[in-house]
């Protein structure tokens, strides 16, 4: 097969070429942008999903669909070491210099500017490019105090009234939402809170891992009326399959029902595995048909890839303790398990490996599905953490 030809996209937030089985989370999202354009009510949304099933792509579609509607938007990644201002203030900048420049809205967004400058040097955040930028001074009393969860709903609410002024959407697209500090999340969800109730034209779109739904409840119980969270799961088979097929028919290629099945079995139907078994089988395969054989084949090149990459970046982050854990963790197999039958696999307390647990947690590994259980947040990792440490008892006797 013609390498260059190759319609698959594995990769990191990278589009598929067939976002199979998305439909309605994009139709659900456009209306909630098209409601928020028109000046209606919308609840924000934050996509929850493990690893590889496409959450930072339907965001990127999100984007896009904005931007149609003339939407003023900033996409932000969270993650560790960076402060959620840090993340904010460039995006905020940018959206308020723009909305500076519409008739009608030229007082509204220097007072924005006013207030991010108050709001930067409150928390006593440094940041080179935006000291450079923003000669603006502050304006006393407006999202000064140096307490983000006062400071940022006044500072959102002042772009939201510069939006409104200028007839301008505004929409916050953030990636990564876990890494989010308690604090910072509590005060990002007390600003929509209160744009909502002023009817300003802000909306936040986010995506993170499952334990984002508990973390938003545990910092405000109004969280669940104000955001709706779509789970974004595996693809149905037909989904999958459709996913894998229509873009090699649309290079005049075509898989065999054989080898759709058998990718299917070996991806889970995840997206991500997916587009690179797709991808390997398209390039073993000696013809317009990818076959059985082509797929197992591909199987192993998958593998080999997503272990030196996917996998590996992951492993990589963490320390041997948290090693440990999660190769006892692995022996379970898939699903979720029982935070006491893993440190009963290591022979240790609950109590004793539960930093190890909590820091695992925060890196984004683990995530507890209910009360007492845990689970990987990337789909496969058991399998990988058996690859990459094969003797559990020597695994657990490296002290």
């Amino acid at each position: 097969m013609d390498l260059v030809r190759n319609p698959y996209a594995p990769g990191a937030g990278t589009p598929p070429p067939e976002l199979a089985g998305r439909a309605d989370v994009i139709s659900s999202g456009l209306v909630a942008l098209q409601r928020t354009a028109s000046g209606r009510p919308a609840q924000s949304v934050i996509l929850v999903g493990l690893r590889g099933v496409g959450k930072t792509v339907l965001l990127n579609k999100l984007n896009e669909e904005a931007e149609n509607l003339k939407f003023k938007t900033a996409f932000i990644e969270a993650h560790e070491g960076k402060s959620l201002p840090e993340l904010l203030a460039p995006s905020l900048r940018s959206i308020l210099y723009s909305l500076s420049l519409v008739e009608g809205a030229i007082e509204k967004a220097r007072r924005g500017l006013h207030g991010l400058k108050g709001f930067l040097n409150g928390l006593k955040v440094s940041i080179s490019d935006i000291d450079f930028g923003l000669t603006i001074g502050p304006e006393p009393g407006l999202a000064d105090s140096g307490n983000i969860e006062a400071d940022l709903p006044d500072l959102i609410a002042a772009i939201g009234e510069a939006a409104k002024a200028a007839n301008c959407p505004v929409v916050l697209f953030m990636d990564e939402m876990q890494y989010l500090d308690p604090r910072e999340f509590s005060a990002l969800i007390m600003s929509m809170h209160r744009t909502t109730q002023r009817q300003l034209p802000i909306l936040l779109v986010g995506a993170g891992l499952p334990q984002i739904v508990a973390l938003a409840g545990n910092s405000k119980s109004y969280a669940e009326r104000l955001f709706r969270f779509p789970e974004i799961g595996a693809l149905a088979a037909d989904e999958a399959a459709l996913a894998i097929q229509k873009p090699a028919h649309d290079e005049g290629a075509v898989f065999t029902s054989a080898a759709i099945e058998i990718i299917l079995k070996d991806t889970e139907r995840y997206p991500y595995f997916l587009q690179q078994w797709a991808y390997e089988a398209w390039n073993v395969a000696h013809g317009d048909t990818i076959t059985e054989s082509d797929a197992r084949k591909a199987k192993d090149l998958a593998i080999a890839e997503l272990d030196q990459s996917f996998f590996k970046v992951r492993f990589d982050r963490c320390t041997p303790a948290e090693r440990r854990y999660m190769r006892a963790l692995a022996d379970f197999g898939h699903g979720k398990h029982r935070s006491g039958d893993i440190a009963e696999k290591l022979g240790v307390k609950v109590t004793s490996v539960a930093p190890t647990r909590s820091a695992l947690i925060r890196k984004g590994m683990i995530y507890s599905p209910s009360h007492g259980d845990t689970a990987f947040t990337v789909p496969l990792f058991d399998d990988y953490m058996r690859r990459v440490m094969p003797d559990l008892k020597a695994a657990l006797s490296d002290n």
